[in-house]
């Protein structure tokens, strides 16, 4: 399965190990079902609320009404907020933060035990594969560790280099991003 995927995907890499400029955690996060956002109103706190974002992708707001924010920014829903309830707000100011997300990670090949992972922080390549137990030492090949991850309607890899980044000096960890997949390739052997 992974050879189609590598066969029909492009592929980039991330040079000495983690490192992918900006790869900040939750830099660019979107909302998705399940996560928990606060919604505060600086100028009305009594109208504050903590929501979960529902099957359907909206959330209610304290005026009642409905909002969709599956797909969107934080910063995102706070403009449409205002731009839909501002003639209501004393102060058209509204702060929503995300506070509780848990997304999935799939890790296979040479981990001992291979399977999804629930993340609820931003997490690095290297903190999911011992999630999923670590490397299977006789066969992983750190050197060539893919992240497979579906961006603007494509499968995109990134190789990187775990051995290098447990082994030498600081380097930036690669954070994962939601549904991402990491493929730990096995060691050619003749045996």
């Amino acid at each position: 399965m992974a050879a189609i995927l590598l066969t029909a995907a492009g592929c980039a890499t991330a040079p000495t190990g983690f490192i992918v400029k900006d790869q900040a955690p939750y830099r660019e996060v979107r909302l998705r079902e399940g996560d928990s956002v606060k919604i505060g109103f600086p100028g009305s706190p009594n109208l504050d609320s903590t929501q979960a974002v529902r099957r359907d992708g909206k959330i209610t707001v304290s005026f009642g009404g409905e909002v969709m924010a599956m797909g969107k920014t934080p910063a995102e829903l706070e403009k449409e907020i205002v731009e839909r309830y501002g003639a209501q707000l004393a102060v058209k100011q509204v702060v929503v933060t995300l506070t509780a997300s848990v997304y999935p990670i799939f890790v296979t090949g040479a981990v001992l035990r291979p399977g999804k992972i629930s993340a609820d922080r931003p997490l690095s390549a290297l903190e999911a594969v011992m999630e999923a137990g670590g490397f299977d030492s006789a066969k992983a090949n750190l050197k060539a560790v893919l992240v497979l991850r579906q961006q603007d309607g494509q499968v995109v890899n990134y190789k990187l280099n775990l051995k290098e980044s447990l082994k030498g000096p600081k380097s930036e960890p690669f954070y994962l991003k939601p549904s991402d997949i990491i493929y730990v390739p096995e060691k050619f052997s003749w045996f």
